[in-house]
């Protein structure tokens, strides 16, 4: 069973997919970072200063109102419609980057696709001719 496990986790596909898992994860922190420290403070500033990340919504009378996100959630059941919103951008420009990404490596596919296969020599031509008619002369 160990021998199978080792043969199974070290096949390439499986790799490939650790690989993509931890860039991925790398990218998403990336992502986070760059729409919680630039994005949103740029949305806040131009809506007047408002700071998405503390938008909730008070679903338990123990919740004091004006409490921050964090320790409204604390005090009770809360909806998190700013975090939400946060969550929802972070998807948008992951989806956007990973479009833009797809998009270039389909035209890079595309390009090599176009490419024109090179000639096949005189030579090899002939004696790929005379290998197709000895293959259809009956034996003798």
């Amino acid at each position: 069973m160990l021998e199978e496990f080792k043969k199974f986790a070290l096949r390439g596909n499986v790799v490939d997919l650790a690989v993509g898992v931890i860039i991925g994860a790398a990218f998403g922190a990336i992502v986070t970072s760059a729409v919680q420290d630039v994005f949103m403070p740029m949305i806040g500033a131009i809506t007047g200063g408002l700071d998405f990340s503390n938008y909730y919504i008070a679903l338990s009378s123990s919740v004091q109102k004006g409490a921050a996100y964090a320790d409204a959630k604390k005090q009770g059941a809360v909806i998190g419609y700013g975090q939400f919103l946060t969550v929802a951008i972070n998807f948008m420009i992951v989806a956007f980057v990973l479009f833009l990404v797809i998009r270039a490596m389909n035209r890079l596919v595309s390009r090599e696709e176009a490419k024109p296969t090179p000639e096949v020599p005189a030579d090899v031509k002939i004696l790929t001719e005379i290998r197709d008619l000895l293959a259809t002369k009956p034996a003798v």
